[in-house]
């Protein structure tokens, strides 16, 4: 985990409560750029530099790139002596979630879980909406189907597409613009005119666009929520006449960026400082 400190205002050692912030996600941003202006001192991991980048620079912010296992997670939460494990990754990286409980479980470290705000994907108009729980059971669906799909659920699970026959021409892959994931994409087969690598989120006409550039049939997303532009893909699909097929998050408890930052805020007071 390659870790890029910055001038220091307020220090681990000075600070009030000492913060390990999993993000990578538009909330965790948004913590972090509510964080500096209070005395806590927050490291920020991410999975990928791009992540890293994404969060800025604070003077009690010190951010990381590199993913970390259960075994990691407990290390960096002893050494850094962290308070309190704030995990706003995304809402399918249940892997990582499992990873930071166990460890915080393990090291008795205080957690929150910050959740994405849902919508109300029930109210969307289902004649063109297909829900499906995970990509697999996407792609058995699409195995029974024809015409192109457009697949906009990244690139960690591409390689269940290439179950689908002729899927070097019938899917076209939309990643993130990063050299790791343009490499796993390609890796698999997506390339030329099956490759779309692209930072989101996308607007309602750009979606509309590549849905009729590409002549997909079908568009295949993850409930991303409002941060992720999910709102866009499914009016897009429904101009375009595409089908939408939505993986549905898992369901998890937690709470919204607002009320993690309000948590913060009352334990701040608590210790008889105030914000």
């Amino acid at each position: 985990m390659e870790e890029t400190k910055q001038h220091l205002g307020i220090s681990p050692e000075t600070a009030e409560i000492r913060i390990l912030l999993f993000s990578g996600t538009t909330e965790g941003r948004q913590l972090a750029e509510s964080l500096r202006e209070l005395p806590v001192y927050v490291y920020v991991s991410t999975a990928t530099e791009y992540g890293r980048e994404c969060t800025g620079t604070g003077d009690n912010i010190e951010t990381a790139a590199g993913r970390m296992d259960e075994t990691a997670i407990r290390c960096f939460l002893d050494v850094h002596k962290i308070d309190l494990a704030v995990d706003a990754t995304h809402p399918f990286a249940r892997v990582v979630t499992e990873n930071i409980q166990n460890a915080c479980k393990a090291n008795r470290t205080e957690y929150i879980r910050c959740l994405r705000e849902k919508q109300n994907i029930e109210a969307l108009e289902t004649d063109h909406v297909i829900f499906k729980k995970s990509v697999s059971d996407a792609v058995e669906y699409l195995k029974g189907k024809e015409g192109k799909v457009l697949i906009a659920t990244g690139s960690k699970e591409l390689k269940l597409y290439t179950e689908i026959d002729d899927y070097q021409e019938r899917c076209i892959a939309r990643v993130l613009s990063t050299r790791e994931a343009v490499e796993e994409s390609t890796a698999l087969g997506f390339k030329g005119r099956s490759l779309i690598a692209m930072q989101g989120p996308f607007s309602k006409e750009l979606n509309i666009a590549m849905l009729r550039y590409t002549g997909a049939r079908y568009f295949v997303t993850k409930e991303s929520g409002k941060a992720g532009g999910f709102q866009e893909k499914a009016e897009a699909a429904k101009e375009t006449g595409a089908r939408l097929i939505v993986i549905t998050r898992p369901e998890e408890c937690g709470t919204s960026s607002a009320e993690t930052l309000l948590y913060i805020r009352q334990k701040i007071r608590k210790k008889g400082t105030s914000c």
